[in-house]
Order: C-alpha cells, then structure tokens, then sequence
C-alpha cells in the first residue's frame, strides 16, 4: 500500500479508527525526512495491513503545532485510535521493522488499562 498524504481534514478519522496507522510528519526541505522516505514507503508496501500517512509540516503547520512537532522528521504510531509511540529522527529499516512489529505486539487491552487508571489518577490529583 504507498503512503498517503494526511491533511488537517483527514487526519483525525484516519488516525481515530481500528488498526495500525504510522504518520511521518516531514518537510521537503528536510535532509533527514528525505532519506527517510525510501524507507517508510518501503515499509508501507510490505505491511499492506497498515496505514503509513504523512503530513507535510509545511502545508499543515496547524496540525504539526496541534501534535507538538518541534523537530522532523516526527514519526507517531496510533493503534486503535490510541497514540502509542512518538518519536523525532529518522529510522533506518531493520529499526522500522522493529517498531512495526512491536506495534503489532501490543497488548492493547493492557494499553487501555494502562491509560485508565492515569486517567483516573489525575481526576484524583
């Protein structure tokens, strides 16, 4: 499946749903994010299971500030709608299969109490 491009618009359904959605927030002017795009297409042609999105910071930069972006490129995994890793640099391939595959071992239900009693945690505070 190749990358698509997510947008103000589409971002939050696409994000919000069932399933595995990376996003690789980058620039065309970023040296790093360039490198990295062979990559993460790579990646998202050999998990067709999973979304890989990308938003350009430069044409989104209301999304880039909404999600904190200080450096790119910025890539954040959602599962399930839940944000479950984010983190600036650039990956080299074995380092990207890792991550997807720890993604796709998840304990999600974990995931989900885990966030639970945090929650609950600061109503109490």
């Amino acid at each position: 499946m190749a990358t698509v491009n997510l947008t103000a618009n589409t971002f939050a359904d696409t994000v919000g749903g069932d399933g595995m959605v990376f996003v690789d927030f980058w620039a065309a002017w970023c040296g790093p994010c360039r490198s990295f795009a062979p990559t993460y297409e790579k990646a998202s042609d050999a998990n067709p299971d999973i979304v890989f999105g990308k938003v350009d910071t430069e044409a989104e930069q209301q999304l880039a500030a909404q999600y904190r972006i200080q450096s790119i490129p910025t890539l954040m995994v959602f599962r399930d709608g839940i944000l479950v890793y984010a983190q600036p640099g650039a990956l080299r391939a074995p380092q990207l299969d890792q991550l997807i595959q720890g993604a796709r071992d998840l304990d999600m239900d974990d995931v989900r109490r885990q966030l639970a009693e945090k929650q609950s945690a600061a109503a109490d505070a």
